[in-house]
């Protein structure tokens, strides 16, 4: 199997179909993608089998064709994209995301090519799904090894641009959130790897001191028990009266609320890729993944990095000496971050915004 085979899509109408359902951050990183297809090859059909949560984020990009697959139906949800696809064939399929469920999804999926992943970066016996595979490179942010599925195609990515549409009634429900124009920090606390989340009583503390110097902050999060539940905590344990939004806003809610936002303070997650995209500055905080790999694409500035002492403590090596995107997943690692780590990322933020402090 060729490491690249860079050959352009057929000339005239081509039809393309994008594999990547999940999750949010990743999706979010397949837009630039989609930008540089619809830019460089523009007379390319665009369709994208996308997660039934991660479709309404970018369901709502123009020229693209999305396909849902709802992974919580188990083999119902395969049947309805074989359905949805029957009796149709691509000019290739860019199979970007490695998991066995995947995989499975990918073989309804009819395609002249088949590109995939490097070996490296294959796993779930993805190399038997693909027949071409992209580049392979170490070293790279997540972002820039899903930009690279278009080079197969003849093409590159030079350039990011997001634009993810954000509706009216989305912004009307944000302004009346957010009124007026006091810079305001989101504090989103919560990642799906709980060993990713700082403790209660920092964000706490750099809560109260956003708020001391005169910024209007908000806490933000989904409707789910343990997000409401970590909200509560955080409330309790703070002396200001930051406001609560926790469980109140939707996907396009929240691309809403960062229009209207200069700063959100937040582990790895789908929140911060979100951020990213819409251009806020990510207080970031890092010590059980790399941010070079998986932090703010654009601006990585404003996070603390304490993964290299996290490699060294709890793996026993330095992170150069790690696999390219080992996760530090252990109890105690986000500990390594302390409140004055942040407060003082938080102020050369603001000093580079020129946020007026008191």
């Amino acid at each position: 199997m060729p490491s690249l085979t860079s050959r352009p899509l057929p000339s005239g109408d081509s039809s393309l179909c994008i594999l990547r359902t999940s999750a949010i951050g990743d999706v979010t990183h397949v837009v630039p993608l989609v930008r540089t297809l619809q830019e460089k090859s523009p007379s390319t059909r665009l369709t994208w089998l996308v997660g039934k949560l991660e479709r309404r984020l970018v369901g709502d990009l123009p020229g693209v064709e999305f396909i849902t697959f709802d992974k919580g139906k188990g083999r119902d949800g395969l049947r309805e994209v074989r359905q949805a696809l029957a009796g149709r064939r691509f000019d290739a399929l860019l199979h970007m995301q490695v998991a066995l469920r995947s995989n499975l999804l990918s073989l309804a999926v009819s395609a002249d090519r088949r590109i995939g992943y490097d070996r490296a970066r294959s796993k779930d016996l993805h190399g038997l799904f693909i027949r071409e595979r992209i580049p392979a490179r170490s070293g790279q942010h997540v972002l820039d090894a899903l930009g690279s599925f278009v080079e197969p195609l003849g093409l590159t990515q030079t350039g990011v641009r997001w634009d993810i549409p954000v509706p009216d009634d989305a912004r009307a429900w944000a302004a009346e959130q957010l009124p007026g124009d006091t810079p305001t920090l989101l504090v989103s606390p919560m990642s799906s790897h709980a060993l990713r989340n700082w403790r209660v009583d920092r964000y706490a503390a750099l809560i109260d001191h956003a708020m001391a110097r005169g910024l209007r902050v908000a806490l933000v999060g989904g409707p789910s028990e343990g997000e409401r539940a970590l909200a509560d905590r955080i409330l309790a344990a703070t002396v200001s009266a930051p406001l609560d939004l926790t469980g109140k806003d939707t996907l396009k809610r929240f691309m809403a609320l960062l229009e209207r936002s200069a700063m959100i303070l937040t582990p790895d997650s789908g929140p911060m890729h979100m951020a990213n995209a819409a251009g806020v500055k990510v207080l970031g905080l890092h010590a059980a993944s790399n941010p070079h790999r998986s932090g703010p694409y654009s601006d990585r500035r404003w996070c603390v990095d304490r993964y290299d002492a996290a490699a060294r403590r709890f793996l026993g090596k330095p992170a150069a000496e790690l696999a390219w995107g080992t996760k530090i997943e252990k109890p105690g690692v986000m500990d390594l971050i302390e409140v004055d780590d942040m407060r003082e990322r938080f102020e050369a933020c603001a000093a580079f915004l020129q946020l007026p402090l008191r």
